[in-house]
C-alpha cells in the first residue's frame, strides 16, 4: 500500500510539471538577475543572479532562491544557451536547505537558499556561450514543483 501511495505522489508531481509549466509573473519588466514566478500555488523568487565567467566561459552562477509555495522545492537543472548545463554542487549541510540529493538542491518552503557563498550550494558553469552585448546570459532553471523558469542573469568577468 505504501508503494501505491508513493507511486501516486510521484505521478501527481510529474503531471503537474508537464502540464503546468510555470511562467514568470512579475509586476512589470523584471530587471536582469531576478524573476518572480507566481502560477497556481507556485510562489518562487530568484534574485541577485550573476554569472561570474572568465574569458573561456568557465565560472559559476550566484543567486538567491526564495520558496514561498508551501511545499519543498528542488532545483534539478540549470541550462544556458547552446546546450550548456550547470553542474550542481550541494552545500555543507548533509540535509536541509542547500543539500544535494538525486532530486536536486533542496529549498524548503518559507526559506531562501543562496548559491555561491561559503558553505552554500553552487552552480558551476563550463564553456558557457551566449552572453549578450548587454552583459546578460539567458538561463533556464528546472524546479521540481515550479517547473521551468527562464530569465536573464547578469554577467560579470571572473
Amino acid at each position: 500500500m505504501a508503494l501505491a501511495v508513493l507511486s501516486t505522489g510521484c505521478a501527481n508531481s510529474s503531471s503537474a510539471q508537464t502540464t503546468d509549466t510555470a511562467s514568470p509573473s512579475t509586476g512589470g519588466t523584471a530587471a536582469p538577475g531576478s524573476v518572480h514566478v507566481v502560477a497556481g500555488e507556485v510562489d518562487l523568487t530568484v534574485t541577485g543572479a550573476v554569472a561570474h565567467l572568465d574569458r573561456f566561459g568557465d565560472g559559476s552562477l550566484a543567486m538567491t532562491v526564495r520558496n514561498d509555495d508551501g511545499v519543498p522545492e528542488h532545483l534539478g537543472m540549470v541550462a544556458t544557451p547552446e546546450g550548456g548545463r550547470g553542474e550542481l554542487v550541494g552545500g555543507k549541510s548533509a540535509e536541509g536547505d542547500g543539500s544535494l540529493s538525486t532530486a536536486g538542491i533542496l529549498v524548503t518552503s518559507g526559506t531562501s537558499v543562496t548559491f555561491g557563498v561559503n558553505g552554500g550550494p553552487r552552480v558551476l558553469l563550463h564553456h558557457v556561450r551566449g552572453a549578450t552585448a548587454a552583459h546578460t546570459l539567458p538561463v533556464a532553471l528546472q524546479f521540481g514543483v515550479a517547473g521551468l523558469v527562464r530569465f536573464q542573469a547578469r554577467v560579470s568577468s571572473a
